[in-house]
């Protein structure tokens, strides 16, 4: 959700990859959720984090509290953050909304402060 949001909020202005300590598909809920909103995620997926140098990167966002478990080079980018967030995955679809929402308004923050410009999303 947070690579969907960053995608159509930081468009032209920020670059996005999604990695995870292994690599996985976007979870089925989420798809529909975001596509709730009009956006779609149904061609993501998460690439195992070693096939990425920490250097390619000034930004990370580990999600779901996951930044215990990330190498040092990692968290010392110029931009770390662990965003402490619900994992949904087994929820029923409310907290799948709920998630959606704060991750929204995560990325909103995150966009407008790597670029220096207010950023705005409603329902496309």
């Amino acid at each position: 959700m947070a690579e969907g949001f960053a995608r159509i909020l930081g468009d032209g202005k920020i670059s996005v990859t999604s990695s995870g300590l292994e690599s996985s598909k976007v979870h089925p809920t989420a798809i529909q959720v975001m596509s709730e909103i009009g956006i779609d995620i149904t061609n993501q997926t998460s690439k195992p984090l070693s096939d990425f140098n920490a250097e390619d990167y000034d930004a990370v966002i580990s999600l779901c509290g996951c930044g215990v478990n990330l190498p040092s080079e990692w968290v010392l980018r110029e931009v770390f953050e662990d965003w402490q967030l619900d994992d949904p995955d087994g929820q029923p679809i409310e907290i799948f909304h709920r998630v959606r929402d704060e991750v929204k308004e995560r990325v909103v923050k995150l966009v407008e402060s790597l670029t220096g410009e207010t950023v705005n999303l409603t329902s496309i």
